[in-house]
């Protein structure tokens, strides 16, 4: 090995390689989140399952470990657990969805996002529990669990994963599901990376050509009704009935539209499996506030996508999470007190997703995350494009965290968690007994790495 040499440079004649110094290392580390400063010891990008295996036998005989990336929506605790040693595969080119109507199945492989897999599922009356991001990965996301509007109806978007085609920390490709390599079928659907990596699922799909969805937007100052009135609402909702209530700050950006550009506002959107007249029903708890925007309406599956809006290109964020039990008054009157009008808050977002339902109970033969605790999800977001403003949005979604702390569980939810947290805390204490006994005998010398590790 020659002086301008290091152990990565073995993996440069096996696929599309970055190495530190090299023109497209900037480019190819980049994650998603663009406030993520990951420096891993190369950044590849195999073409095949065959170039996959070939990188984590070489990587591996070069004293290297693997992390497995779809776009690096979630890099923050992967890049905060140091990259030094490790090889980031990038998985984009490995990308295609393909649907079974007659089985109601989708196979989805590489870093497909879920603005593709809806898309393809859409023309044959189907979709998938998908989250509320177009551009999150369908397989990050549903081997860490997968929140999605549909949840409290159907539980976790990993109880629909059939089977994984798998590259283990040996090299080798297996498949796995209920009868073929069950105990790592089981830890795939929680701890996903943990234990392999995942270049194709199988998933079951919902007959849901279209769906009762949409938005509420209220200016801030509408904020103290509007919060308590959704607290008390989402109390007694049917499971067929998943929202989010956001406060939300956009800085007055000419790219939004005017009713969003520098406002401060109150946002309520998500999905209501119901009929129309029943939809409306429960809905009018809400419109009796007076919504200056209201979009609910029954529109085609694919839309729901698009209701949360979302960031469409990569931005840099920072932010904290927790899990919370019933909100009472005092809860709603704290929250305000940090969020609501007059304050300065620091926060982009501060999102409550309504959990419970499905959500909450463990799936027949479920995997080992198949239910998350808690009635809430609390999740603070801030917009970072500086390390100030970063250092500053951390603060604030951690005082909010902080505040709200006498109604949290001991629990966290790996989708929303991008600060480095005890990956423990994501499973209960069963599941992760197995889980890290699993990982001892998979691989005992961590080849493999998550962004929460076990």
């Amino acid at each position: 090995m020659t002086t301008s040499e290091t152990p990565a440079s073995a993996l440069s004649g096996i696929c599309e390689t970055h190495l530190p110094g090299d023109p497209g290392y900037d480019a190819a580390r980049r994650a998603w989140n663009l406030s993520v400063d990951q420096r891993p010891a190369a950044v590849a990008v195999p073409g095949s399952v065959a170039e996959v295996q070939a990188l984590v036998a070489a990587a591996a005989a070069a004293g290297l470990r693997v992390a497995p990336q779809n776009t690096g929506h979630g890099a923050a605790p992967l890049a905060a657990g140091g990259l030094e040693d490790v090889v980031l595969v990038r998985l984009a080119g490995l990308s295609t969805v393909s649907v079974d109507p007659a089985a109601r199945t989708a196979r989805i492989t590489g870093a497909t996002p879920w603005a593709q897999v809806v898309a393809e599922c859409a023309p044959h009356g189907l979709t998938a529990l998908h989250g509320s991001s177009p551009s999150v990965a369908a397989i990050g996301y549903l081997l860490g669990g997968g929140l999605s509007f549909y949840g409290r109806a159907h539980g976790l978007a990993a109880g629909t994963v059939r089977a994984v085609d798998v590259v283990t920390a040996d090299g080798d490709l297996l498949r796995a599901d209920a009868t073929e390599e069950p105990e790592l079928f089981w830890a795939l659907r929680g701890a996903g990376a943990n234990v392999g990596i995942a270049v194709a699922v199988e998933i079951d799909l919902l007959e849901q050509p279209d769906v009762y969805a949409g938005m509420m937007l209220w200016d801030r100052e509408h904020a103290p009704g509007v919060v308590a009135t959704w607290a008390e609402w989402t109390r007694d909702l049917p499971e067929s009935v998943g929202t989010a209530l956001r406060v939300m700050s956009f800085p007055p950006l000419p790219e939004l539209p005017p009713f969003l550009s520098g406002r401060d506002l109150v946002v309520v959107d998500g999905t209501l499996l119901e009929d129309d007249a029943r939809a409306a029903e429960l809905l009018a708890p809400l419109r009796a506030l007076g919504p200056e925007l209201d979009t609910f309406a029954r529109i085609p599956a694919l839309g729901v996508l698009d209701i949360h809006m979302d960031p469409p290109e990569p931005s840099p964020a920072v932010g904290d999470h927790a899990v919370l039990g019933p909100l009472d008054a005092e809860a709603v009157a704290t929250l305000l007190a940090l969020v609501g009008p007059g304050t300065s808050p620091g926060l982009t977002i501060t999102e409550l997703r309504h959990l419970g339902g499905a959500l909450a109970r463990p799936a027949d033969g479920g995997g080992a995350l198949s239910a998350v605790p808690g009635d809430y999800a609390l999740v603070c977001l801030a917009l970072a494009p500086q390390p100030e403003a970063a250092a500053a949005g951390r603060a604030a979604a951690a005082g909010v965290v902080r505040a709200l702390a006498p109604w949290a569980l001991p629990a966290r939810i790996a989708t929303f968690t991008d600060t480095l947290e005890d990956p423990a805390t994501m499973f209960d204490p069963a599941s992760w007994q197995r889980l890290t006994a699993l990982r001892d005998r998979l691989d005992p010398e961590r080849r493999l790495v998550a962004n929460h590790r076990v």
